[in-house]
């Protein structure tokens, strides 16, 4: 039997997908608990609206992460930390800290989504890459200063 996907299925599919799996997986399995839908024409048709209108959000989203990757490369931050002898810095700066700033500035932005090359321990400039969707990075420089 033909369905198509509703969500993803482990071992078996991602979304949206249209899979040919025995009749009795798919009329005790998939269908009742909503997972797929029968792949009658219909369906079909419904499926490729949704594809269109999934590809227009996607083109959508990028547009703007693709601007918000601009202003966040334009952005100098600036954080205070206390720092000892030889410029070091008493812990490290984390990404968690970066995302404050951050959220202080406008920008939402997820500490999961900030990738800190080496650890930011002394005072001075360091560079960040910020990375808003698969292809869509964006560099950030940060200003350590001492408090």
């Amino acid at each position: 039997m033909k369905v198509i996907l509703k969500e993803d299925v482990h071992g078996l599919g991602r979304a949206g997908q249209i899979i040919n799996v025995k009749d009795g997986y798919a009329r005790n399995y998939l269908l009742p608990r909503g997972l797929a839908l029968v792949a009658d024409e219909k369906n079909l048709k419904v499926l490729e609206y949704q594809r269109k209108k999934f590809e227009e959000e996607a083109k959508k989203k990028r547009q703007d992460a693709e601007s918000i990757a601009e202003r966040l490369s334009a952005l100098e931050l600036t954080i205070k930390a206390k720092a000892g002898e030889d410029q070091k810095l008493f812990g490290s700066i984390t990404a968690k800290d970066i995302a404050e700033v951050l959220q202080k500035e406008g920008f939402s932005v997820d500490k999961r989504q900030i990738n800190i090359i080496e650890p930011i321990k002394r005072l001075g400039e360091h560079e960040v890459e910020v990375k808003l969707l698969p292809n869509v990075n964006a560099k950030l420089k940060i200003n350590v200063v001492a408090e």
